[in-house]
């Protein structure tokens, strides 16, 4: 007995001695996005684009496996809580990717603030504020907000589009806030109106858009549209079944390929619209083909083209990826190597070269679009230009930027 006791000691010595060696093997990564709700068909197109940058590198980094985790949400600030809290504390991932929705990636910064040794890289989420006020120390967004997306926009509907006063539809939440500030801020400065009461703000998941239709203002040459997923899809369909004809302006994400690609919707309805984001369906480049290219290879039932979900998902997990690279996978220190590691870290994506300010925001090129139809009969986003290098404060200094004041439904006014 005494024997078995002395190889039982030994044996559980052992284990203490080997488990950190063990665990030290592989990295757990966590990947949270919106896979319930209105906004379900773009986390699962987000969750393609992390697949797609853990295939490019073997599923690993710094020599060592990367052990996926993911969680899922439904695009509340609370649902994204929740799982980033089960990811980190329960799983026990050293590296998150997420989330996809605005308010949620306010919410999960701050939540990482909580958690200094574990490592945050954002999904798709794109509320300025996230980065621009009060950002967290160990939070990276290596994809652009919602206002940078916006870039060029305002200028061309405009000055090439001849719009004068539009009314604008969002959800009312706070990436929709930051499009719609995006998009106002150079339109009215250039002599546009959008006044207050024509904007119409609506729930994440409304389904019967009758009342705004009806309340749409005549006086109007074009509709901003703010709103994504099966909210855009339904405004869409509602709208034209409904005899409307006013041209529309497309947030990014209203004429993305999350849209663009469903089924059982008239098309021909959304050909002209102009957007911007950051991609474009046709820019004729070898690094963004390439990019459409492994999409279809890796997923032949996914859309006819990446979204800016699989896009941005893919850039941030990819940045990871580089950086444990580049410490060997080196995360002993509480992962301190790693997060320096990112704030000096630039790369060329698919859609250029990104780089980060000191707020760990992306600085990236942002693309002014149209959609087409496209030689295979899929709707496209045609490239019209490319504004490069967006910064978050849209070229002006942080302060000044600051004077514009927190986006929301009234700002700017642009009366």
């Amino acid at each position: 007995m005494i024997g078995l006791g002395k190889k039982t000691l030994l044996a559980a010595a052992l284990a203490t001695l080997c488990g950190p060696v063990a665990a030290q093997d592989s990295i757990k990564m966590g990947a949270l996005a919106t896979l319930e709700g209105a906004f379900t068909v773009l986390g699962e197109d987000g969750m393609r684009g992390v697949q797609m940058a853990l295939a490019e590198f073997n599923n690993s980094a710094g020599g060592k496996q990367i052990e996926l985790i993911t969680g899922s949400s439904d695009a509340s600030p609370d649902s994204a809580v929740r799982a980033a809290r089960k990811l980190v504390e329960q799983d026990g991932v050293q590296v998150l990717v997420g989330p996809l929705s605005g308010s949620e990636g306010l919410a999960v910064k701050d939540y990482a603030k909580t958690q200094p040794e574990v490592t945050f890289l954002n999904g798709s989420s794109a509320a300025q504020d996230t980065t621009l006020r009060e950002p967290a120390e160990n939070f990276y967004r290596f994809s652009t907000d919602g206002a940078q997306w916006m870039a060029g926009l305002g200028e061309y509907a405009y000055n090439e589009k001849g719009y004068r006063k539009v009314a604008v539809l969002a959800e009312d939440y706070s990436f929709p806030y930051t499009q719609v500030f995006g998009f106002l801020e150079p339109f009215c400065r250039l002599g546009g109106e959008a006044p207050v009461d024509a904007r119409f703000w609506v729930p994440i998941g409304n389904k019967d858009y009758s009342s705004v239709i009806a309340a749409l203002p005549d006086d109007v040459d074009a509709i901003y549209v703010a709103l994504g997923g099966a909210d855009a899809v339904n405004f869409l369909t509602q709208y034209e079944q409904a005899g409307g004809d006013l041209p529309l302006i497309g947030g990014s994400i209203t004429v993305d390929q999350t849209v663009l690609g469903s089924k059982g919707r008239t098309r021909d309805f959304v050909i002209g619209t102009p957007s911007a984001g950051p991609i474009s369906d046709t820019w004729d480049n070898a690094a963004w083909n390439d990019f459409v290219a492994a999409y279809k290879a890796q997923f032949p039932d996914g859309f006819p083209s990446p979204s800016l979900f699989a896009h941005a998902y893919y850039i941030n997990t990819k940045a990871a990826l580089l950086a444990l690279d580049a410490v060997s996978g080196d995360l002993s220190d509480g992962g301190a190597k790693l997060r320096e590691t990112l704030s000096s870290l630039e790369f060329d994506t698919p859609t250029g070269k990104v780089s980060l300010d000191e707020r760990r925001n992306a600085i990236a090129d942002v693309f002014l679009t149209e959609v087409i139809e496209g030689p295979d009969g899929n709707l496209v986003n045609k490239t019209i230009s490319v504004t490069p290098q967006v910064s978050q404060t849209l070229g002006v200094s942080y302060d000044d930027f600051l004077a514009y004041g927190q986006v929301g439904r009234e700002n700017p006014s642009c009366e």
